[in-house]
């Protein structure tokens, strides 16, 4: 009797498989209502009515979910992003003063869904640009870094409201690059570099500007723990470079290294193409052998789907 009901599974469309099982549990029902009656113990219509419903309740969970999108999915995307905006830039083993002034960037990023629309993971490649001088405009320093980061993500759409979906997961992000001051004779560069594991998170909202479809999206990247290089204070690269390496790697945790970025922004649906308006904020602080970085940036957001 139960292979009535699992034959339903087949039908990947959701409509299609309750419709199934109704006209399976219909039909079961006019046969049990007979063969049951006849069996000893059996006196009441009742019974002849108990098992099919139990049988339908067992059956239901084969292939319940639809495997389709609904109105919260976020479309599989990949996205090529200009950054634009304000940067500050603060690092005691260069200068005791923080300097101000312009951020670019160019990244791409990546949104895929796999597992029936449950999990998504993203992939974000990029590089950043500061131009920052101090107040006195007399001298300047030159920020380069490149980042890779990668994030598998737990996804509930529609959960709260229809068009809202929410998702949390693990991501490891390695980053890298130097800042450089030309005015500096002595110690003119100085190396960035850490590799973090962390959490992040989105949150976003499927809804329309007119006739327009568009997807708001909030997402916070949060570190946790990592590794990260540092020199001692007062160490030049040049005695680095003659062997002394002597703690120069270091264990990163919110008591020592705190990073966070955070996206809001809008996807307007044009067609197949996406375009991309929005802003991101960037917070890089250490405190490590006595030396002291804290890096932030403030950008507008430009990008479009490829």
């Amino acid at each position: 009797m139960l292979s009535r009901f699992i034959s339903c599974g087949a039908n990947a469309n959701y409509a299609n498989f309750t419709n199934c099982l109704f006209s399976k549990f219909v039909e079961l029902v006019k046969f049990e209502k007979f063969a049951l009656k006849k069996r000893r113990g059996c006196h009441s219509t009742y019974c002849a009515y108990c098992l099919p419903f139990i049988l339908l309740l067992m059956a239901f969970p084969v292939n319940a979910q639809d495997d389709e999108p609904g109105p919260a999915v976020l479309p599989n995307q990949s996205m090529l992003m200009l950054d634009a905006g304000y940067a500050s830039v603060h690092d005691s083993y260069l200068t005791p003063i923080t300097y101000d002034g312009l951020d670019l960037g160019l990244s791409i990023e990546a949104t895929r869904w796999f597992n029936h629309y449950r999990w998504l993971w993203q992939l974000g490649v990029g590089a950043d640009y500061n131009y920052v001088e101090n107040n006195a405009k007399n001298n300047d320093l030159h920020k380069v870094m490149g980042d890779i980061s990668f994030n598998m993500q737990h996804a509930w759409l529609g959960a709260i409201h229809p068009r809202l979906g929410l998702s949390v997961g693990p991501m490891t992000q390695l980053r890298a690059g130097i800042v450089y001051d030309a005015v500096n004779s002595n110690n003119p560069v100085t190396v960035r570099a850490h590799w973090n594991l962390g959490a992040t998170g989105m949150a976003w909202f499927n809804t329309r500007l007119g006739r327009m479809p568009i997807t708001l999206r909030y997402q916070l990247q949060l570190p946790v723990a990592g590794v990260f290089f540092a020199p001692e204070y007062d160490e030049s690269y040049y005695e680095i470079y003659l062997g002394n390496h002597k703690n120069l790697a270091h264990l990163g945790w919110w008591g020592n290294r705190f990073d966070m970025t955070n996206y809001l922004g809008a996807d307007l649906h044009l067609g197949k193409t996406l375009l991309r308006i929005g802003y991101r904020n960037r917070l890089e602080h250490w405190n490590v052998n006595h030396l002291h970085v804290h890096d932030v940036s403030h950008a507008l957001v430009l990008g479009i789907s490829l």
